[in-house]
């Protein structure tokens, strides 16, 4: 995996989670705005989707199985668009917390996926 990249989309899921908190704390929903913060960290999650997918086909191999790599990979992929989604059936601030969490959720993720990977 590129750490890089793994930085890139903890340190961005963190600031989507940070965002969408205080929002949360203002007791506002998620507005457009927080939105497109949301397809930025997907789009870099789509990114490292893609880098993990490349590297494995290239024959590149985690060191604690491609099983639960592949697993933690698609997970990440999903968690904001996920939690996106379920903020839009939530127009209150438990939206916004719903938001948080599964950007909190990511960056967890990726962490994970950087001590599956072997780094």
């Amino acid at each position: 995996m590129l750490d890089a990249l793994t930085i890139a989309v903890g340190v961005a899921a963190l600031a989507l989670a940070a965002w969408c908190g205080f929002a949360a704390y203002r007791d506002q929903p998620t507005k457009d705005w927080h939105f497109i913060g949301m397809a930025v960290v997907s789009v870099l999650a789509l990114a490292q989707l893609v880098v993990g997918i490349v590297q494995m086909a290239r024959g590149e191999r985690p060191e604690q199985g491609m099983t639960i790599f592949i697993a933690y990979l698609i997970g990440s992929f999903l968690a904001v668009p996920a939690a996106g989604f379920l903020s839009l059936s939530e127009r209150t601030r438990w939206g916004s917390v719903t938001v948080a969490a599964g950007a909190v959720v990511l960056a967890v993720l990726e962490v994970r996926l950087y001590d599956i990977w072997g780094n």
